[in-house]
């Protein structure tokens, strides 16, 4: 493969990871409209909301298997048009019930789609020789930003069903045309597997790094799935001017990821864990202290700051831990990052029920402040003399 491939292919695949999440945040920004529109309690949006994140879990068991067989270009080329619709069902769910199966099928196109783009972006990280993992994420919280802040100015126009079709509509078929472009990297495997392991050779560390990313993907979740409902009890405008809480919690989370590996190069990955997590409990003091609400946008800026260095660093630790389970010990770390995003949600919705959305945000300060313990077990991948020699160096030819 030519040069020129390999910069297309980047290219490409982290427009892909922009485009895919635009629907997600599209719905995340319209929450508080498909609440007061069924007339759910905030408990019974918690419930609701658990559609998604079980569907996931699910799915993921399966899309694996099935990228591998037919392909990730073929299958973003059914999943784009699969998620495109499949968002469009929270939004004209009529009952609490019809809203979790909604998000169920949103949630499981969800799933494959980002099994195939972190895949595609994997192999190729192998086969050009360049770190691109923390950008493809940066682009997928920008594409979160984008997607939410589109809704929030598009729905007073064309009402949100409306909003969502014309942001689906876009995103996919931008992705099937770039998708169509996308060149092969690795679609054979060597087919070797290490041998399994018992749970008693499990390293101590993962247990810890595993621990680590749970709560500050429940933190990650939480705010994702309530910041807009938070922000819209305050406010005295319509609903869907709340989504501007997303906007700026995923645009910072954006912000943060593009710049995570420069700041890991120069600081270390423990000093960049502990202070993103103090950002984030800031942040949360800034949104559960009476407070006037212009500090509620710091709030959500500090908190995206905050969360967005969790995933990428959990990935660097667990891969760093053993090289001949590289892969499981990944699997197992995105097994207790999407037990947070499962967990964070109706955990928040439930207290915000029984007390408030405050106490419910102040819950997770507790929580993250464990984190400043359980980040001592994180470890770079390499040591930051490689790691910034390879980030300078030019892309190689891929034959």
């Amino acid at each position: 493969m030519e040069r020129v491939d390999v910069r297309a292919a980047t290219f490409l695949i982290m427009s892909l990871f922009c485009l895919q999440p635009m629907v997600i945040g599209s719905w995340l920004a319209l929450i508080p409209h498909v609440k007061d529109t069924i007339g759910l309690s905030k408990s019974e949006l918690a419930i609701a909301l658990l559609g998604m994140p079980s569907a996931l879990l699910v799915a993921l068991q399966i899309a694996g298997r099935t990228v591998a067989r037919i392909g990730v270009r073929r299958l973003f080329l059914y999943a784009f048009p699969l998620q495109a619709i499949a968002s469009l069902f929270p939004i004209l769910a009529p009952s609490q019930l019809w809203l979790f199966f909604g998000l169920a099928v949103f949630g499981a196109t969800v799933a494959f789609m980002e099994v195939a783009l972190n895949v595609y972006a994997g192999r190729m990280e192998k086969s050009a020789g360049r770190l691109i993992m923390n950008r493809c994420h940066g682009f997928w919280a920008l594409g979160l930003m984008i997607g939410s802040a589109l809704a929030t100015g598009v729905a007073p126009l064309l009402m949100p069903f409306g909003a969502m079709l014309f942001i689906a509509t876009v995103s996919a078929l931008a992705g099937l045309v770039l998708a169509l472009r996308l060149p092969k990297f690795g679609e054979i495997a060597n087919g070797q597997t290490p041998p399994r392991r018992r749970l008693s050779d499990l390293p101590l560390a993962l247990l810890f790094i595993g621990l680590f990313m749970l709560t500050v993907t429940l933190a990650e979740g939480a705010m994702a799935d309530w910041s807009a409902v938070y922000l819209s009890e305050r406010m005295s405008s319509g609903l869907t001017e709340a989504g501007i809480a997303v906007t700026i919690f995923s645009g910072f989370m954006a912000v943060a990821r593009f710049s995570g590996d420069f700041l890991k190069l120069k600081f270390g990955a423990v000093a960049l864990a502990r202070g993103s997590v103090s950002l984030a409990i800031a942040g949360l003091l800034l949104l559960i202290l009476p407070l006037p609400v212009a500090l509620a946008y710091v709030g959500f800026a500090f908190v995206g700051l905050g969360v967005a260095s969790g995933y990428p660093l959990g990935v660097s630790a667990v891969a760093a831990l053993d090289d001949a389970h590289e892969s499981a010990n990944v699997a197992l770390m995105s097994t207790f990052a999407l037990t947070g995003f499962l967990i964070g949600p109706p955990v928040i919705g439930f207290l915000a029920e029984a007390f408030s959305l405050r106490v419910g945000f102040a819950v997770m300060i507790p929580a993250l402040l464990t984190c400043l313990f359980f980040a001592s077990w994180l470890r770079p991948a390499e040591a930051p003399g490689n790691l910034a020699r390879r980030s300078s160096e030019p892309l190689a030819p891929v034959k």
